[in-house]
């Protein structure tokens, strides 16, 4: 099997690396793409009872970070990153680091405003050493509509 990615930058031993995307000024939050409880797999996500429980696709932020960009909770939000953009509903949650939003479930396509859903915003690039999916490296922007 082949090596991927910068392997370069690998410990020796096993430790933690940055070999992710990382915050900055122009993209100050780090997006997690986190199950939803009531979608156990996207099969689920088509389902109306999962649906129901669900409500939306929405966006969980700090209350903190959602006053510093005059978001409202329940708000229509902007999320993007050069990949693409999203819009959501916000949704407050102290339980979440500053910093960090969660886009919770793997709503399809249609359940989105702009007809396109978070994978959007997600990379594809095989990370290293041997590949697989890079889950939960994306550093996003966000702005209240």
């Amino acid at each position: 099997m082949g090596l991927f990615g910068p392997v370069e930058r690998l410990p020796e031993f096993p430790d933690h690396v940055e070999l992710i995307e990382v915050a900055d000024e122009e993209h100050p939050f780090r997006l997690a793409t986190s199950p939803a409880r009531n979608f156990l797999n996207s099969s689920f996500a088509e389902t109306p009872v999962s649906r129901a429980k669900e409500g939306r696709p929405e966006l969980l932020l700090h209350p903190e970070d959602a006053a510093a960009l005059g978001v409202e909770n329940g708000g229509r939000v902007e999320i993007g990153n050069r990949r693409g953009d999203v819009v959501l509903h916000a949704r407050f949650f102290d339980g979440v680091k500053r910093g960090v939003v969660i886009a919770e479930g793997i709503w399809p396509n249609s359940a989105h405003e702009r007809g396109e859903g978070i994978n959007v915003l997600t990379g594809a690039d095989a990370p290293a050493p041997y590949g697989g999916a890079a889950l939960h490296d994306n550093k996003v922007w966000l702005r209240a509509l």
